[in-house]
């Protein structure tokens, strides 16, 4: 049997690309006028030709880092070597790749519920597509409280933006916590550690029945899901998001 793709494939030109943090990169491809998408989804990029190749080969998932009011598809990555990631940061602006969904399910519930999101380094992108898409075109239906889990304060991507999002919604808490502050520990009064059960007491004491989102690496999302397994989160209020190879 054969399985005809039915999501939207399409070229797009790589318009520009800015470091947001410490080996983290965002690009802007063109959006066309006729294509959608809705904030949580991802799509597949692959580069057309490309001067070089590897095993990992010419196509990547990315979850879409802007939200779908923003005028282009953007997506943000950590900067690992391979051949994808380097040509993609050496190609000329104007260089076009293919385009393949969206995809993806990931969305805020409507029950009248609060929402917990844990996101490790990258796995910040979807949540940020969310919130501001939310928050720009309206405000947050219920609490909402972000944990964002890095290494350092240089490597948190969209932390800035986070926090005034938070000053614009007071549905929003904000919680980044780091993992190996090093250098900067003097200067970081925030919390520290990997996300556990005792940083989500401390901050959720008065949050009752959230149903929890989590993105990030696939060990992290592993971890954290079955951390709330343990803690008596009903396994049907956890929701997941696996980066893979990112």
């Amino acid at each position: 049997m054969t399985t005809i793709a039915t999501w939207p494939i399409f070229q797009s030109a790589l318009l520009t690309r800015e470091m947001v943090a410490e080996r983290t990169m965002s690009f802007r491809f063109a959006k066309p006028s006729d294509w959608s998408y809705r904030a949580g989804q991802f799509v597949d990029i692959t580069l057309l030709d490309p001067p070089e190749t590897d095993a990992e080969g010419n196509t990547r998932g990315f979850s879409i880092s802007s939200a779908p009011s923003e005028n282009a598809i953007t997506v943000t990555t950590r900067l690992r070597d391979t051949a994808f990631k380097r040509v993609l940061q050496r190609m000329p602006l104007g260089s076009s790749v293919k385009v393949e969904g969206p995809f993806g399910d990931l969305r805020l519930h409507h029950a009248d519920r609060p929402a917990v999101l844990l996101a490790g380094g990258i796995g910040i992108t979807p949540f940020r597509s969310i919130l501001v898409e939310t928050i720009s075109t309206g405000r947050l239906p219920y609490r909402v409280i972000l944990f964002h889990a890095n290494r350092r304060p240089k490597d948190a991507a969209f932390a800035d933006e986070l926090r005034k999002l938070e000053r614009a919604d007071a549905n929003l808490t904000f919680v980044p916590t780091m993992t190996a502050a090093g250098e900067e520990a003097q200067t970081w009064s925030g919390e520290r550690g990997r996300i556990d059960a005792a940083m989500l007491r401390r901050h959720l004491d008065d949050v009752i029945d959230p149903i929890f989102y989590v993105a990030g690496p696939a060990g992290m999302v592993q971890g954290l899901r079955a951390m709330l397994v343990e803690s008596r989160v009903n396994e049907d209020n956890i929701r997941t998001e696996e980066f893979t190879g990112y």
